[in-house]
């Protein structure tokens, strides 16, 4: 089963916005109302341990750098944003290389069949189903915090 794979936060009506793919995905973070600090502190890499700082995060709002990260910051991103490595690398290579995933590779059998349903809804279902789901990873995210 092939389908399209959601493409970016950015591109939504919810979130129209300047910003780059991951840079949105930061912003976003901000606007639920993490703080830098705090997004820099969870900011670590579980592979090598590695860390980045706030001032990137605040970085990749105010004034992305004019080349992606590498493998290791985006792993210490998703730690941060509490997201899947998948996403964040997505995101990057949105915003980096102009690349959008057009398929659902790389995801199990579960995550095609929710998205196959999902194919067929009206923009204020999916905008609907949208607001659940970030309602409850914000939840969850709290719940951890």
């Amino acid at each position: 089963m092939t389908a399209a794979a959601p493409t970016s936060d950015a591109n939504s009506p919810a979130h129209a916005s300047p910003l780059g793919a991951l840079s949105q995905l930061v912003q976003d973070a901000l606007d639920s109302g993490i703080s830098l600090r705090r997004l820099g502190d969870r900011a670590v890499d579980p592979d090598t341990g590695e860390k980045i700082s706030w001032q990137y995060f605040q970085k990749l709002v105010k004034t992305p750098p004019a080349s992606p990260p590498d493998p290791v910051q985006m792993r210490a991103l998703a730690a941060a944003l509490n997201r899947p490595y998948r996403r964040i690398q997505e995101a990057a290579a949105q915003q980096w290389l102009q690349y959008e995933a057009t398929e659902l590779s790389g995801y199990d059998e579960e995550v095609r069949i929710i998205v196959g349903h999902l194919a067929g809804k009206s923009k204020a279902e999916l905008l609907r189903w949208r607001m659940m789901i970030e309602a409850d990873e914000r939840a969850q995210r709290e719940a951890g915090d």
